[in-house]
């Protein structure tokens, strides 16, 4: 029995000197989980941040708060997550802005994708849609681009942040139309998306996700989708690449932790997530508003963002977007 109690001993003070990557992951989550969104509630990555939570929630047993942190085209949000101890309990919803656009905007880095996140899943993949408000005339690209021309300087466009997908699709557009629109930037999709419903700013880009039911409400009306080919949910709507051959410019949203995470974590992460995205109501609800369930890995995830920050790097250098 002394040698029992002895050796019990033993290990508890053992498991105590484990740094914490050695620990085993099985009992993790212990506590509820941080989910920063880097944008304000209600747009598109938030949407599909919450559905995910919901999910994880029932499969972990500890809540998955959705946290959303604003400002400087989610650099801010993702910030907040880098500089947090890499436990497993604040991870990332990020997307392309602060992800493979901000390392192309700033003189001086708060933080490298490369360097200080760990991917742990790429959910999804979406179109954009280019949208305008019904007091516009233009019911087409080709209207859009006739009437900048018109009127140059007279239209407005709204996006995320300086930067974000919303922004560089727009910027990629008036390089291959040669127009020029006046940028208004918002903290976020979702603020953009109501001063445009408003009438407030002319025209978006905007992820499929968030502006397809205003697109069928008529409240707002849909000009062309970012993608090479049209979108399922969108039929009828050209895409912009019809008029300009090569435009293709998509929207996606990944999950990550801080870097230095413990591997059994992300893993864990990795696996549930691809399984809340499977469930069959979380999957149809995502393809009802034409997102594309991608549930990949670490690896495919990390590939996507070099492909991307490559392009769009070139597209920021050849549009002189200076950095900041």
């Amino acid at each position: 029995m002394k040698k029992n109690h002895l050796a019990a001993g033993a290990v508890a003070v053992c498991a105590t000197l484990l740094p914490a990557q050695e620990l085993p992951a099985q009992s993790y989550p212990a506590r509820a989980v941080r989910l920063v969104v880097p944008y304000a509630a209600g747009g598109p990555v938030d949407t599909v941040a919450r559905l995910v939570a919901q999910k994880v929630t029932g499969k972990w047993g500890q809540q998955v708060v959705v946290d959303n942190r604003a400002g400087s085209g989610g650099a801010i949000g993702t910030q907040a997550v880098v500089r947090s101890p890499p436990d497993g309990y604040t991870l990332l919803v990020g997307n392309s802005g602060p992800i493979t656009v901000y390392p192309h905007l700033r003189k001086s880095l708060l933080y490298h994708f490369e360097r200080d996140l760990a991917p742990a899943s790429f959910m999804i993949k979406s179109c954009m849609v280019l949208v305008a408000h019904p007091s516009l005339p233009s019911k087409t690209v080709q209207e859009l681009v006739r009437l900048a021309k018109q009127q140059p300087g007279a239209l407005s466009y709204a996006s995320s942040g300086v930067g974000g997908v919303q922004h560089l699709g727009m910027v990629l557009l008036e390089s291959r139309a040669g127009i020029k629109l006046v940028h208004v930037p918002y903290k976020g999709a979702a603020p953009a998306l109501v001063d445009l419903i408003s009438g407030q700013v002319h025209v978006q880009f905007n992820n499929v996700v968030g502006a397809l039911a205003h697109v069928q409400s008529g409240k707002l009306r849909a000009l062309g989708v970012s993608t090479a080919t049209p979108s399922s949910v969108l039929p009828g709507v050209p895409p912009v690449a019809k008029v300009y051959p090569g435009f293709d410019v998509a929207s996606w949203m990944g999950i990550y932790a801080p870097a230095g995470t413990p591997q059994q974590i992300v893993e864990q992460i990795t696996r549930d997530v691809a399984w809340a995205l499977k469930v069959p109501d979380t999957m149809q609800r995502l393809t009802e508003v034409g997102a594309e369930v991608v549930a990949g890995g670490p690896a495919d995830l990390s590939a996507y963002m070099r492909n991307e920050s490559g392009l769009f790097g070139k597209l920021i250098a050849a549009a002189g977007i200076p950095k900041e």
